[in-house]
């Protein structure tokens, strides 16, 4: 009986350090971690040439967040309402978020462009979920050059390639088309 008492003394040793780093892993976030990531955003975007906006995020507390976004725009496509009237479908570019979840570690997700009326936007692709002290500028860095990589992916689709996640499929590219593409 004293080693199974052990191992579960040990369990809870381990769950008490588990409480103990969402604490942790909170205060970092409201005393540096969120700055830090606007601040690498700002820097890297910039010296890219990447024109993005940044906004905080903080409706809930201890699930505050960060989006790095490439914008809206008119999309250049247009549904006729009337003969002579059309109503402009709107772009949003993509973007990044980085996401505190309930135990204190960040979530980052890619958030694909999407025409609002055109199909339905892609689920947002997870890229990865890291504990404050690991996200460093190779990070962002890496996050941001996947975030352009997979926007001019988006905007460059045709058929010429497959990609290995066939997103297009998923973001509406058949929508309307099912009958004709068919025949």
């Amino acid at each position: 009986m004293h080693k199974d008492l052990f191992n579960l003394q040990r369990k809870v040793d381990v769950y008490k350090e588990v409480l103990s780093n969402t604490k942790s892993y909170r205060q970092i976030w409201k005393d540096s971690l969120r700055v830090d990531i606007v601040e690498q955003l700002t820097s890297l975007s910039e010296q890219a040439g990447l024109n993005g906006t940044i906004e905080e995020k903080e409706e809930m507390v201890n699930l505050g967040g960060i989006v790095f976004s490439l914008g809206n725009e008119k999309s250049g496509v247009a549904q006729k309402v009337a003969e002579n009237h059309h109503r402009e479908m709107i772009k949003h570019n993509g973007s990044l978020i980085y996401q505190q979840l309930f135990n204190g570690k960040i979530i980052v997700l890619l958030n694909y462009p999407y025409i609002e009326g055109y199909g339905e936007p892609a689920p947002p692709r997870t890229l990865g979920i890291y504990r404050p002290e690991e996200l460093k500028r190779p990070f962002f860095l890496r996050h941001l050059q996947t975030l352009v990589q997979e926007v001019t992916l988006w905007e460059d689709y045709d058929d010429d390639e497959k990609p290995a996640n066939d997103v297009h499929q998923r973001i509406g590219y058949k929508m309307n088309f099912d009958a004709t593409l068919d025949e």
